[in-house]
């Protein structure tokens, strides 16, 4: 099972408070034991929302906001992707993180991504052939 782990945003990372060595350094060692034992896909810190944009679709019209964006218990932070056996698992896994937010409450949310096999017979055998190229042109991309 694939999931997102999501590291909610704070006061602190949205104002650009950059981590401290220490915690890069505990945030590293986590990693490493992550991508050893074959969980961690991805992962990465994002700059605070002020850089950011939303782009809004209604109607069949597409508006762009510029960030910083107001409610920052709803913005996110930093990522992993990771893939285990269970809920569980990554409960575990999470529950040995280093704190993402010291100082502050942190908060790590955990979502499952869908697979082809969540959608029914709406994803048909042609759109799971498209679905599988994709994929398929995204690793020969990442690899070169």
């Amino acid at each position: 099972m694939r999931l997102m782990v999501i590291v909610k945003a704070t006061k602190n990372s949205e104002a650009g408070v950059m981590p401290s060595e220490k915690l890069l350094a505990e945030m590293g060692k986590f990693n490493d034991e992550l991508v050893k034992a074959g969980v961690m896909l991805a992962g990465e810190g994002l700059h605070p929302s002020s850089k950011g944009q939303r782009i809004v679709f209604s109607g069949g019209r597409k508006r762009v906001i510029d960030g910083p964006f107001a409610e920052t218990k709803e913005l996110i932070a930093g990522f992993w992707l990771w893939q285990v056996r269970s809920m569980e698992e990554a409960l575990e896994w999470v529950r040995r993180c280093p704190d993402p937010m010291p100082g502050e409450e942190s908060v790590i949310e955990i979502r499952p991504v869908f697979e082809a096999d969540d959608f029914g017979k709406e994803f048909t055998p042609e759109l799971r052939a498209q679905e599988e190229r994709l994929h398929a042109e995204v690793e020969r991309q990442r690899k070169s």
